[in-house]
């Protein structure tokens, strides 16, 4: 795997990480904001793209903001346990951070919190 690309686009506020170029991948929508695109064939990240990114990484009074994971739900539990794989490995932990959430009924729902990417100030 090559270095990451990452591109931000200030006027839609959109940054694009891509870490297979050209790469045939299956897109998972895992919220309204994020989508992550991976390689089923080689089981690997082919790039990640957050939509409003300032608002996700966007910190709050009582810290960083998280995001459930909602897109999971709707996949195959084989692409499911590959997306969290992909999520829970380098390199792309280093960008998206997932947790767990245990309302009081005790049913485990898992967050997503998005590190902020120095290196997308200065691409466009």
């Amino acid at each position: 795997m090559i270095e990451p690309i990452y591109n931000y686009d200030e006027e839609s506020d959109t940054l694009s990480v891509v870490f297979e170029p050209a790469v045939k991948a299956t897109g998972i929508e895992l919220t309204d904001h994020i989508l992550l695109r991976i390689n089923k064939t080689t089981q690997q990240i082919a790039s990640i793209t957050l939509l409003d990114y300032s608002l996700l990484v966007q910190e709050t009074a009582f810290g960083p903001r998280t995001f459930p994971l909602t897109g999971l739900a709707d996949l195959s539990e084989e692409t499911r346990d590959l997306a969290l794989d992909i999520l829970r490995a380098l390199p792309v932990r280093t960008i998206l951070r997932i947790a767990a959430y245990t309302p009081k009924d005790g049913h485990i729902i898992p967050v997503v919190l998005v590190q902020p990417v120095m290196a997308a100030a200065s691409t466009v």
